[in-house]
């Protein structure tokens, strides 16, 4: 431990040298509340501690390399209601946080970047995967860690055309975020040169969902809904509400694989992911919480390690000069995922590869190899630059 502690202060010395006063780094987790359903599995339960979990692990992080120069990290966490987030984001900057991380939908992260655009402060968004943000609606005081839907997408169509399962059967659900996917999916489908054979929409008729739907109906409904579809090499779901998914693997009328929103995922995190340095990770985690680490963990976790390397490398808390700095060209930062990662400077989305995993194993990670880029290979995953339609100023 001495040794790796003296190899830890020999690189960190430049940085060090250039290290004055003791610096405070204070840092806000703004969680948005809405009511949700509840998921199909009982295994899916959110945890209370979802995201602010990850929080904790982040500043255990920072502050281990804050020691050797003179920096405190200090996180404030808060939870409010729609209604109320805005005056819970006041509350945090007047309070002296000079960064915030939200878990929220579009609307409720946009609404808050709009009420902060004159205030001293960096907004991370760390959990909606909406397309738009990162489009039509980027704001300049926003960095997204949380990866879109058309990175899911993309990273999910790369694997797909790699195993040459391009007839595809897309099932999309009857609500706004299930189409959101259907859309980025489509886009992948279109880009990578998949065919959409046929496609058809699962209608929400409500109900009690876990309590109304035992196996015995899904056993009967499934197959139905699935027959005579026109020649497909996998089922692919669009169900972001999580009302069908879960239930079409082992169920379709064709034996055929299953991806999207059940079977094979595209995710941002996973909890089997071993690679890199990942176990290591996951058990600093585990230890902490006391549970494995998911996707909305990992996302807040690293938006404070963005705060945490940009301070390091500045010796600055000024959240300017940490924005000027992450989106540069001398940023990137390890994240346990077999490459290091740096920002968009056009939609401010960070470049970040898609985990490809069913229950319990990494099936693979995307951007697969095949797919080139002149600039970085993880710009094949998403919106972009020459697509992008962010006006940042």
């Amino acid at each position: 431990m001495r040794t790796v502690i003296i190899i830890l202060a020999l690189l960190l010395w430049p940085v060090i040298a250039r290290a004055a006063d003791p610096l405070t780094v204070s840092i806000g987790i703004l969680k948005v509340e809405r009511e949700m359903p509840l998921p199909l599995s009982r295994l899916d339960l959110p945890p209370d501690d979802l995201g602010f979990a990850g929080a904790e692990l982040g500043k255990s992080d920072n502050n281990t390399t804050g020691r050797f120069l003179g920096q405190t990290y200090e996180v404030t966490t808060a939870s409010a209601s729609p209604d109320d987030a805005q005056s819970a984001l006041d509350t945090l900057i007047d309070n002296g946080v000079g960064f915030v991380v939200l878990m929220g939908s579009a609307e409720d992260v946009l609404s808050l970047a709009d009420h902060a655009k004159d205030r001293d402060v960096l907004l991370f968004n760390a959990q909606a995967e909406d397309d738009i943000l990162r489009t039509d609606e980027c704001r300049a005081n926003m960095l997204h860690v949380a990866s879109s839907r058309a990175t899911l997408a993309d990273g999910l169509a790369q694997f797909l055309m790699w195993k040459r399962w391009s007839k595809w059967f897309l099932i999309v659900g009857s609500h706004p975020e299930d189409e959101a996917f259907a859309e980025a999916l489509r886009r992948a489908g279109k880009r990578f040169g998949a065919k959409i054979v046929e496609e058809r929409v699962f209608e929400d008729t409500g109900g009690g969902r876990r309590t109304d739907t035992g196996h015995v109906l899904v056993q009967k409904q499934m197959p139905v809904f699935t027959q005579r579809a026109k020649k497909h090499d996998i089922v692919i779901a669009a169900d972001e509400a999580q009302v069908f998914a879960g239930y079409l693997p082992y169920h379709t009328w064709d034996s055929r694989p299953v991806a999207g929103s059940a079977g094979l995922r595209p995710v941002g995190w996973h909890p089997a992911n071993e690679a890199w340095g990942a176990t290591q990770f996951q058990r600093r985690f585990e230890k902490i919480a006391e549970r494995r680490v998911r996707t909305l963990d990992f996302q807040v976790w690293l938006a404070l390690r963005v705060v945490g390397e940009g301070v390091t490398r500045t010796s600055s808390a000024d959240p300017a000069t940490v924005r000027d700095y992450v989106l540069g060209d001398d940023f990137e930062l390890g994240i346990f995922k077999g490459t290091k990662v740096n920002f968009r400077p056009w939609n401010q989305q960070l470049r970040s590869p898609v985990l490809l995993a069913n229950d319990r194993m990494i099936v693979s990670v995307s951007p697969q190899k095949e797919y080139l880029h002149q600039v970085s290979q993880l710009d094949t995953l998403g919106y972009d630059e020459p697509e992008s339609r962010c006006s940042l100023n």
